[in-house]
């Protein structure tokens, strides 16, 4: 039987890992084009060892003996993907509240803003989301939960954080939090963007205690002060949604004044302060796909948005601007158009490892190819930023993970077999 390149490659994957206990943690891969998303760039003809499923060597003519060997006949590997900025395992069904818990909303109504900072949306992930295989068989392999701000809440959303996808019920790493800022958090802010930088004043002088605890004027419970204080003075990450040129500007100044690290989301119209934000280090998280203006804070919106900021030297990432959750493999297309418009790609597939792992506190664990990391890894059947590419095996820990989810079982139970029916259809149907 004569099989196409791809055919025999899947049967070998399948036959070296054919007889292997599940949890099963030692690997070998031979002979890919190991894409490291470090300093050493990517490797040609390239091995990498797994053991105990971490990373243990990344080389030439590695060898492990009674360990299973894939040879990837050239066919690049990459780390597990970011699947961005979503909502996957925190919400399931956008129309059913009963599977959405992205956001907290105490107060009576939009105008009556409840701060509460200390809302973590992590302790609502649910790992068995439909969602998670969907994802993982496009090579994603984490992504951070937001805390989306909404009416009865406030702009502040509250936070997230990173989570694999494993299995696991924890997330990895430090919190972030969620803040939207400019014309997306006017309403929740009284009408005005300027209302934002006085609410945002006046908490930095709650935790001060320049207003007292117990004043009617103040916005925080004393867990919101606990948790707000991690971010404030170089604490943990707070990610701003934020688009307009000049909003950045003043949250630049904002976050020098008291000492925050941000990461800017959205950020539409950031290349026209790309140099302000290579100065300061600060992390940009933009969709390639948004050419057009989606709002007035949107007026320069343009596709080359990555290019100019990383040519500027800015750390750029990618996060879709919707439908991040249920469309989460699009992501590799926002890298890949991101390429079209002038991004070197060695810079897009950082954009989906290094960079969102270095920029949440996660670098120590994933985003790279690298000694020590976790072996969350994908063997792809070619370029991973060409959507007419596919995963064709994703490993977590080392561990093969099955290629199949809700919507592959949904296509292979419908396709027509060779009796011109559905498979679904019972036999004597046929």
């Amino acid at each position: 039987m004569n099989l196409r390149p791809g055919s025999r490659l899947l049967a070998a994957l399948l036959l070296a890992l054919a007889g292997t206990p599940a949890c099963a943690q030692d690997l070998l891969i031979r002979n890919a084009t190991v894409h490291t998303a470090t300093a050493r760039g990517t490797l040609q003809s390239a091995d990498v060892l797994v053991r105990n499923g971490r990373i243990a060597a990344v080389g030439q003519g590695l060898s492990a003996a009674g360990v299973a060997t894939v040879d990837a006949q050239g066919r690049p590997l990459t780390p597990t993907l970011f699947a961005g900025i979503t909502d996957i395992g925190v919400e399931e069904v956008s129309g059913e509240s009963a599977t959405v818990d992205h956001s907290v909303s105490l107060g009576q109504s939009g105008k009556d803003m409840q701060v509460r900072p200390e809302f973590d949306v992590t302790r609502a992930y649910n790992p068995d989301t439909a969602l998670v295989p969907v994802a993982r068989v496009e090579g994603l392999g984490w992504t951070t939960l937001a805390a989306t701000p909404t009416g009865g809440g406030s702009f502040i959303g509250g936070q997230g954080g990173v989570v694999r996808f494993d299995g696991s019920l924890d997330p990895v790493g430090g919190r972030v939090l969620f803040i939207t800022l400019g014309g997306d958090g006017a309403s929740l802010t009284g009408g005005s963007r300027a209302a934002q930088w006085m609410i945002l004043d006046q908490l930095v002088d709650e935790l001060r205690g320049r207003i007292p605890q117990d004043s009617q004027f103040a916005l925080l419970t004393p867990a919101g002060r606990t948790a707000l204080a991690r971010f404030i003075g170089g604490g943990g990450r707070i990610a701003v949604n934020i688009h307009r040129a000049a909003d950045i500007t003043r949250l630049l100044r904002w976050s020098k004044q008291h000492g925050v690290k941000v990461a800017l989301v959205g950020a539409t119209e950031a290349w026209k302060v790309a140099p302000q934000l290579a100065a300061t280090g600060v992390p940009v998280f933009v969709d390639p796909l948004v050419n057009l203006p989606g709002d007035f804070d949107q007026l320069g919106a343009r596709m080359d948005n990555a290019a100019l900021l990383r040519a500027a030297g800015v750390q750029v990432g990618f996060s879709q601007s919707d439908s991040q959750s249920h469309y989460a493999r699009k992501i590799r297309q926002l890298a890949g158009n991101a390429v079209a418009n002038g991004m070197r790609w060695e810079d897009a597939l950082a954009g989906l490892t290094r960079v969102p792992a270095e920029a949440f506190g996660v670098a120590g664990e994933m985003g790279s190819i690298s000694v020590g990391q976790r072996a969350d890894l994908v063997l792809w059947s070619g370029d991973p930023l060409d959507v007419a590419h596919v995963a064709q095996q994703v490993w977590v820990d080392g561990r093969a993970m099955p290629m199949r989810s809700r919507q592959t079982d949904l296509r292979d139970r419908y396709l027509h077999s060779e009796s011109g029916l559905p498979r679904a259809y019972p036999d004597s149907a046929r």
